[in-house]
């Protein structure tokens, strides 16, 4: 079974995080949801507060793939914690799959992870994709090596299904758009 740890900062989007955990359950992909702080409750960009599994500080292992959701001051707490850059680090040093929807790919970006990787964002942050070839509206969901990234809140449901792709399989990334009703192409 996979594992996915998924990184929540104060300001995340909620859909951008609760859909593709939701997904990837649904696959069962085994989805640790880890506070950035020693606080296990980390509220969301609309101010719903979300229980994580887990607190950074507990975290010692790898896992299959990181997930970053956005929204913007989430994606500002995930770049000023230098926790959260030391386990991407870890992740990429060992193979691991690096994923990112919305703004937070720009976390990997100003990282230079990116340099040289097909990547997209949320228009008006492709800047902060240094070095990576921006695909913008042509892909929803990039994946280059071991990054996968995702537009915004509207391709949740593609990036989750991608991710089920890659961890899992096709077969039950298609399973699984045939229950929510999501038509794949």
């Amino acid at each position: 079974m996979s594992k996915v740890y998924a990184l929540l900062a104060e300001g995340f989007e909620e859909s951008e995080a609760v859909v593709p955990i939701d997904l990837l359950r649904r696959a069962r992909v085994e989805v640790v949801t880890v506070s950035i702080t020693d606080d296990p409750v980390v509220v969301s960009s609309h101010g719903i507060p979300m229980t994580a599994d887990t607190v950074l500080s507990a975290i010692s292992d790898t896992a299959d793939a990181l997930f970053l959701p956005g929204g913007m001051k989430g994606t500002g707490n995930l770049k000023a914690s230098e926790a959260v850059a030391d386990l991407i680090r870890k992740h990429l040093a060992e193979g691991k799959y690096l994923s990112a929807i919305c703004a937070a790919p720009t976390v990997y970006g100003l990282m230079g992870l990116l340099e040289g990787k097909k990547a997209t964002c949320y228009p008006g942050h492709e800047e902060s994709l240094l070095g990576a070839e921006w695909t913008g509206a042509v892909q929803t969901v990039a994946v280059d090596g071991q990054f996968i990234t995702s537009r915004g809140m509207g391709t949740s449901l593609e990036f989750g299904l991608k991710l089920i792709e890659i961890l899992v399989s096709e077969e039950k990334a298609q399973e699984i758009a045939n229950q929510v009703l999501y038509p794949r192409s």
